[in-house]
């Protein structure tokens, strides 16, 4: 089940300069398996040591923010996107 994933500007050196890629998932930890295996190296830039999304990175699932819906465990069908944003600090 082909899901969208957009890919901010920082990661994009990891996807060959893509900024929309396609992974397969039944739930957001599967995509971000699929991405890894696809591009190593994004796992690690969009979860801590914990395998838990990282404090500065926002992933939305069709506009939801999935920390208010099942976390990693938020379940994508296809034809979903997904949108990793990373936080941006600013005062």
């Amino acid at each position: 089940m082909p899901v969208t994933v957009r890919i901010p500007q920082p990661l994009r050196v990891l996807t060959g300069g893509q900024a929309t890629v396609t992974a397969d998932g039944g739930s957001l930890r599967a995509c971000i398996d699929g991405l890894e295996a696809a591009y190593p190296g994004i796992r690690e830039r969009i979860l801590d040591d914990a395998g838990e999304i990282r404090r500065f990175v926002n992933i939305y699932v069709n506009g939801d923010d999935v920390r208010f819906i099942q976390g990693l465990d938020t379940p994508l069908r296809d034809g979903d996107e997904v949108s990793i944003v990373p936080a941006v600090a600013g005062g």
